[in-house]
């Protein structure tokens, strides 16, 4: 993990990007990365909001765009604008993600391409992600609380909404906004835990109110206030910023999750095991945590339909079916055969549970309660749709339960 900050204090917090399976394809560099801890910034750079301007020309508005302060403009008409200046608060910490790779921008992220195990994210010709997509803002003292608002600030330091842009004026006076694709949060209930349950996917506003989605991820219409909800982030929130989604963990739910020493005891307590071939009788083993993109030799190959493991062979094909799905020489059951990888991103599990479930049709090993979990969570997906997904490569699932129990044969002597 790399920590950016030169003071070793954490903020308890982290962010998972899912999809990757403990690294980014080329290896993590720099401010793009797939797991990012906040650390205690050595001096405050939080902001909050001042003083207000209504604008009737753009020069006055430029004027005060340019005057080093942090801003927001909220562009009402070709004669109306209304900025927003914000000052200094010395008791938070802002982090900003988005796809730019300027300065301002912690952590940056690019989309997403579901099932892509090897390739880097340049394939996408039109990102749909924001360049400064949203922005955390920490408190620098216990608990750490963190919000998260819509929209970060660029290198002038300033938030601009068009005319086009939702935006509208609250009962109390203040101006806010959404942006183009949004940004959606969705808090589990019950926490991340083994008894946590999929929360509402809701939108957050540019001054971080929470509202239901719109009709359309980027509809003009904002959705209906919720006031019962805020934006403060929860162990086991996710963040989508329309392209890519990301997972936010606690200190303290990351101290009772399973590290990544104890999923590489699992995969050698399995291999251990000696699981077999039930048909070759050849021995099985899950490849090294550094190797996982690599199918090997002695890699283990399951039916997703009934979850009997074997290793590698070319029988079972029918001619009435897809190129990648088998008759099971076990069950003669027909359905995907696929080769099994582990979930190396420790954050992802919602127990310490053995790998005893696999998510179809990609074949990546997790826990039973950490499976079923992800299999009921729907994620958004393109601009309209939500479909559960693996959080190890976004593959959308498939199948009754989108996980199946596997079942291994130990060694026969």
């Amino acid at each position: 993990m790399h920590t950016w900050s030169a003071v070793p204090e954490l903020l308890n917090q982290t962010l998972l990007r899912l999809r990757y399976n403990g690294a980014l394809p080329n290896g993590d560099r720099g401010r793009r990365k797939s797991r990012f801890a906040l650390y205690k910034r050595p001096k405050a750079n939080g902001v909050k909001p001042s003083t207000v301007h209504v604008i009737s020309t753009p020069q006055a508005s430029k004027a005060i765009s340019c005057k080093g302060q942090h801003s927001i403009s909220y562009t009402l008409s070709r004669n109306q604008t209304v900025v927003v200046e914000y000052t200094h608060d010395k008791d938070t910490d802002m982090f900003q993600v988005g796809r730019s790779t300027e300065s301002p921008i912690d952590f940056v992220v690019t989309d997403t391409i579901s099932g892509s195990q090897n390739n880097d994210e340049a394939q996408v010709t039109q990102s749909t992600i924001s360049r400064f997509a949203c922005r955390i803002v920490c408190d620098r003292s216990e608990p750490y609380t963190a919000r998260i608002f819509a929209a970060g600030f660029d290198s002038s330091k300033n938030i601009f909404l068009g005319e086009k842009a939702a935006k509208w004026k609250n009962p109390d006076g203040h101006m806010d906004g959404l942006t183009t694709n949004g940004v959606l949060v969705m808090h589990p209930r019950g926490g991340f835990t083994e008894e946590s349950q999929p929360g509402v996917w809701r939108e957050i506003s540019v001054c971080g109110d929470v509202y239901t989605l719109r009709e359309t991820r980027s509809a003009q219409q904002r959705g209906k206030l919720v006031e019962s909800e805020t934006n403060v982030l929860q162990d086991g929130s996710l963040i989508d910023l329309c392209g890519a989604t990301l997972l936010w963990r606690t200190a303290d739910g990351l101290f009772h999750a399973p590290t990544q020493k104890h999923i590489e005891a699992l995969r050698q307590e399995i291999n251990a095991a000696r699981p077999q071939c039930p048909v070759g009788l050849n021995t099985l083993a899950f490849p090294s945590i550094n190797r996982k993109d690599v199918v090997e030799e002695k890699q283990p190959w399951a039916y997703l339909s009934c979850g009997h493991v074997h290793g590698y062979h070319n029988w079972g094909h029918r001619s009435d079916t897809e190129a990648n799905e088998r008759e099971c020489p076990m069950c003669r059951t027909v359905g995907p055969y696929v080769p099994l990888w582990l979930g190396c991103e420790a954050g992802f599990y919602v127990d310490a549970g053995p790998p005893t479930h696999a998510f179809t049709p990609c074949g990546h090993v997790c826990s039973e309660k950490s499976a079923k979990y992800w299999s009921q969570i729907p994620l958004p997906h393109g601009t309209h749709a939500f479909h559960a997904a693996c959080p190890f490569c976004a593959t959308q699932l498939v199948g009754e339960q989108n996980c199946i129990k596997l079942i291994f044969q130990g060694p026969v002597d």
